[in-house]
């Protein structure tokens, strides 16, 4: 069997944000593979779309045998019966799951875009990112999130639990 490393980002702005979060972990952790890393819980304003509440973000390394098409669909599947509400874009959300990465996957299909393409643009992301593998390198961007964190000009403030 061959695994990967899947990294995926979190986030939850609706209810009890917190247990949210670890409910998808623990749904994650029986759907997509082993969480192999975890982030610090981050407190971030909402991007794109600001009328709404604060959300609370973390990264995960996933260590999966599944290939990126099944690790999103498994996602969606996660989001979906947490009562996931996909009405609008940018929208408030109980539980949102995003694929970053797939080891150093570089696809582009109507599906799926990997690596994530908001990731050096959002420090909502690049923040956890850094805190649990500063040093990997963006494929294709040819940068570590540390220096991808450092050129990051998103002004929304991430603030560390």
């Amino acid at each position: 069997m061959e695994w990967n490393q899947t990294y995926l980002m979190l986030g939850s702005n609706l209810g009890d944000r917190a247990k949210n979060l670890e409910k998808a972990i623990t749904l994650i952790g029986h759907r997509i593979g082993v969480v192999f890393k975890k982030s610090s819980v981050y407190e971030t304003k909402p991007w794109g779309k600001s009328d709404q509440p604060d959300f609370l973000n973390l990264a995960l390394i996933v260590r999966s045998s599944l290939k990126p098409n099944q690790s999103l669909y498994q996602a969606l599947s996660i989001e979906q019966e947490m009562g996931r509400n996909r009405e609008e874009k940018w929208g408030a959300r109980i539980i949102d799951i995003d694929l970053l990465y797939v080891d150093n996957a570089i696809i582009n299909t109507e599906d799926l875009t990997l690596p994530h393409p908001g990731i050096a643009q959002r420090r909502f992301v690049l923040e956890p990112l850094t805190e649990i593998a500063p040093d990997f390198i963006h494929p294709t961007l040819k940068k570590n999130h540390t220096g991808l964190l450092a050129l990051c000009t998103d002004p929304l403030a991430v603030r560390k639990l």
